[in-house]
């Protein structure tokens, strides 16, 4: 990476990459490995580990560059990290540490993370972030009880939906979509898992219905795209 960075003999698009540009890419390559493990194809979960890898080399780079840190501070920082998160491990402490007690002391002592929702990063996907603040917020007690209040929070936020405005109904979309992961957080079911695999089902089904119906599935009205579907339903189990 130093060579690709380097100002008379690297690579152009290397050299004109930041922290800002590159971060999209970062976040894609961690999507890549996180397929390969789910595809279950060893070889493409090793390769794609190897994209990711470059991506923290290359951000380290850049900060190197700069004089923030280099990648050794990069790894000295989470090998320390680990250490003091395991001292029942690493240490002589006699117990394991209450794992919420360590984060919330550790979020205490980063002065940029003062409330209960400080700190959960703003570029995750959406539903996961749902659930992480969700989550904090039940830290501090605010939260339902058990699924009942959730399941009746989806049923409030249809009917918002249905007396909105048309400028409104964004705003409502979205209410109940937060609570759909809170239910889904109650009932113990991971809400970015469950959409990954309710989107591969869809996929399958659909390929099923193309193939099927071969090149004229375009062509073929709704009804017949239907009897299609509910064809593909039965042979996917």
């Amino acid at each position: 990476m130093a060579r690709l960075r380097d100002t008379t003999c690297g690579c152009d698009w290397d050299l004109a990459q930041t922290w800002q540009t590159i971060a999209p890419y970062t976040i894609e390559e961690a999507y890549e490995v996180s397929d390969a493990i789910e595809q279950g194809n060893a070889k493409d979960v090793r390769d794609e580990l190897g994209d990711l890898l470059l991506q923290v080399i290359f951000q380290s780079r850049i900060a190197e560059e700069n004089g923030l840190f280099s990648l050794d501070d990069v790894a000295t920082a989470i090998a320390d990290k680990m250490e003091h998160r395991h001292p029942h491990i690493f240490g002589d402490a006699l117990e394991k540490p209450d794992w919420e007690t360590m984060k919330a002391f550790e979020r205490q002592k980063d002065d940029r993370q003062m409330g209960a929702l400080s700190g959960v990063a703003l570029g995750l996907p959406a539903l996961i972030r749902a659930e992480k603040l969700q989550k904090r917020a039940a830290r501090v007690g605010f939260d339902w009880p058990d699924a009942t209040g959730p399941r009746a929070k989806i049923d409030e936020e249809m009917g918002e939906i249905a007396a909105a405005a048309p400028s409104e109904i964004d705003e409502e979309m979205g209410d109940l979509l937060f609570s759909v992961v809170n239910w889904a957080r109650h009932l113990n079911i991971d809400p970015e898992q469950a959409l990954r695999r309710a989107n591969a089902k869809f996929e399958r089904r659909f390929a099923a219905m193309e193939a099927i119906a071969g090149d004229g599935f375009a062509a073929l009205d709704l009804a017949d795209k239907e009897a299609l579907w509910t064809d593909a339903k039965k042979s996917d189990g």
